[in-house]
């Protein structure tokens, strides 16, 4: 199959380029700043819409992951107009133009749409984004509707991976332990934290599979970011005592946060043959993967 991938240097997107590439298929990897070291490079600018439609018209894929966003959130609070631009024009163009040549399209979306007052979220609960960012990614998630084409929306949270220029959450603990460092970490906000190659394979398995409607594909383990970062601090043999406990209301955000925002991914469990991974599980597999680089 040919998959155009945007975002494809990302945490998320390298590791779907490299899987896609492991199972032969033909991938596409656009990018705006850093250029990929996989797939074959397209400089795409999502804020450009004939650029868009030019690169679509030309590769033509089979299939879009469409990956790219901007993820900040507290900088979607400030830079309304570009959040907008990137999470939500740059994905109804795709989708428009994925439709016209009958390309199945796979949006990336994010727990932050629901409002966090409570947790384990079903995909059909109603979102009710706190901030921008989540409100961005949700009329991302809307513009699918007026398709009739094929499409998938694959919420996640709180992806951890390994990638040169991200760092995700245990290397954030592992570098700040290990130059003994304070920090604080809330005990009242809940994820439900992604292994990023476990991720990959799930997102992999719709496209292919051409598997419609939404789907949680989430780690399948709630837990806080405070009991998250202790977990870490004991399997790489870190001082916990540095980790200080801390409430949502302590932290200066410009944006809200949601306060549990778990995914439930019953679904992903009945109907994928790549399961969501257990944080028991997951995180010795980072854990080795980064120790052995």
């Amino acid at each position: 199959m040919k998959f155009l991938v945007t975002g494809s240097a990302g945490l998320i997107g390298q590791n779907v380029v490299q899987e896609l590439l492991k199972q032969n298929h033909e991938v596409y990897s656009c990018y705006h700043e850093d250029k990929p070291t996989t797939g074959i490079p397209i400089s795409l600018d999502l804020t450009d819409s004939t650029e868009i439609k030019k690169i679509m018209e030309k590769i033509k894929p089979d299939t879009v992951i469409h990956l790219a966003a901007m993820t900040k959130v507290d900088l979607c609070e400030t830079e309304k107009e570009l959040a907008h631009t990137l999470n939500v024009t740059a994905t109804e163009i795709l989708a428009y133009e994925a439709a016209k040549i009958s390309a199945f399209f796979v949006y990336v979306s994010t727990d932050y749409v629901f409002d966090g007052k409570d947790g384990m979220k079903k995909e059909d609960d109603a979102p009710n984004p706190l901030g921008y960012y989540g409100k961005t990614k949700l009329e991302g998630e809307l513009s699918l509707n007026n398709l009739a084409s094929n499409w998938a929306i694959a919420r996640t949270s709180t992806p951890f991976g390994n990638h040169s220029k991200k760092k995700s959450f245990p290397l954030w603990i592992n570098e700040n332990l290990k130059s003994k460092n304070k920090i604080r970490l809330l005990t009242d906000q809940y994820t439900s934290p992604t292994y990023v190659p476990n991720l990959s394979k799930m997102i992999i398995e719709i496209a292919v599979r051409q598997i419609n409607g939404i789907i949680h594909l989430a780690g399948a383990s709630r837990i806080s970011r405070y009991d998250f970062a202790v977990m870490i601090a004991e399997r790489l043999g870190l001082d916990k005592t540095l980790l200080l406990k801390a409430k949502i209301e302590d932290m200066n955000w410009k944006a809200k946060r949601p306060k549990d925002s778990s995914l439930d991914v019953t679904k992903a469990i009945e109907i994928l043959n790549e399961k969501p991974m257990e944080i028991q599980k997951s995180l010795p597999l980072f854990i080795e993967e980064i120790t052995n680089q």
